[in-house]
């Protein structure tokens, strides 16, 4: 249901070798572990994004063709361009009863249901109809449906008729004419799995962007933590500020770069499962930082449908992530944790910063 841009600065500082000789033997090791032969990238074409790796590990070319593998098994599980996938299957069943469905598939409709129930259906993950029908999920030209059109739609897009069954493992969409898509979540639960796997071959430092998607191992070979940007919705070749970050997954959401224009106003991809309308309350992007990747991808598109204010107390009724919002009347509101390791650079873009703490007021 998403995708922006999330810009990666992946800059590599040196050690200051100073202090006792053991603690510059230590460096040096270091150093010498994590060299140039240790850096290993890679970019390839998935889940209908570009995906970039860079890993530090000795192992790192095998590493990366496993990480590659995974994404292609979880794709042919979850797209719904694929003729045989899971989901496709699902959605083809639609009216007519349980399909059988992987550990994993079932896993994902899970956790997308959670993420609804939690946010109020904000994040709803059956509101594909009403998406197609503004054609940013068909080959067809993007347009404005009519009223009656989606008050016809609507009906479809209930979450609470996807029925999963736990112990038969399978999912059965209740109503002809309902279907999933996992465009919302899935790349958040693939980036879980690729991190997943890989901590469990050893990795310990590295970085990978699964379409604006982006999770961190450990910190960079040197100590130091990931620097990772957020994309000023106003001007797609500047920043707002940097986030700097280690063993968490960073996900942005905005209606600034997939939309179109009709009749003198512009239309985004990001639809409110309350009315069929784009979601109009006030953000123009939505920033999530968490440990569960998972998570981060459902909640950053739920958080920009809600609005500051309802976002904002989901928030502080959570301990799991923290936010950076950027309003359309010009502020970049930082959470409280995320302050904690949030730069602001927007001042020269007219941007005021602000942060909301976890009791309430702001500062």
């Amino acid at each position: 249901m998403k995708r922006t841009k999330i810009i990666s600065i992946l800059l590599c500082c040196t050690f200051l070798f100073s202090g006792c000789a053991e603690k510059r033997e230590q460096a040096q090791q270091m150093l010498d572990k994590y060299s140039d032969e240790n850096l290993h990238e890679m970019t390839t074409f998935a889940m209908d994004t570009i995906m970039q790796f860079t890993l530090y590990d000795e192992n790192g070319e095998q590493l990366l063709t496993e990480a590659e593998q995974e994404i292609r098994r979880l794709e042919r599980l979850f797209s719904v361009t694929m003729e045989e996938s899971e989901i496709t299957r699902l959605n083809q069943q639609a009216g007519q009863g349980a399909v059988s469905v992987s550990e994993d598939t079932l896993k994902v409709l899970q956790r997308g249901k959670e993420i609804g129930e939690l946010t109020n259906e904000a994040y709803d993950l059956a509101i594909s109809p009403v998406v197609k029908a503004w054609g940013f999920t068909t080959d067809e030209e993007k347009h404005v449906p009519s009223a009656e059109t989606l008050e016809s739609l609507l009906p479809f897009t209930k979450a609470e008729d996807l029925i999963l069954d736990g112990e038969a493992v399978t999912a059965e969409l209740l109503k002809k004419g309902m279907a999933v898509d996992l465009g919302g979540i899935a790349k958040g639960y693939t980036s879980d799995a690729v991190t997943a796997l890989l901590k469990e071959r050893g990795v310990t430092s590295g970085l990978f962007s699964l379409g604006g998607n982006i999770s961190a191992i450990g910190t960079k070979p040197d100590g130091e933590k990931w620097k990772i940007a957020i994309e000023n919705p106003l001007d797609a070749n500047d920043y707002v500020g940097l986030l700097e970050v280690e063993n968490c997954s960073v996900i942005t959401s905005g209606g600034y770069q997939r939309y179109f224009d009709e009749d003198g106003k512009r239309y985004h991809h990001i639809i409110d499962s309350q009315t069929g309308y784009p979601a109009d309350k006030g953000l123009l992007s939505v920033t999530v930082i968490s440990k569960d990747g998972t998570k981060a991808d459902g909640l950053s598109t739920a958080l920009f449908v809600m609005g500051l204010d309802e976002a904002v107390n989901l928030w502080r009724n959570s301990d799991d992530f923290e936010g950076v919002f950027i309003t359309t009347d010009g502020r970049v509101i930082a959470t409280e944790g995320a302050a904690d390791f949030f730069a602001f650079e927007g001042r020269d873009n007219d941007f005021v910063y602000e942060t909301v703490k976890r009791q309430g007021g702001k500062q």
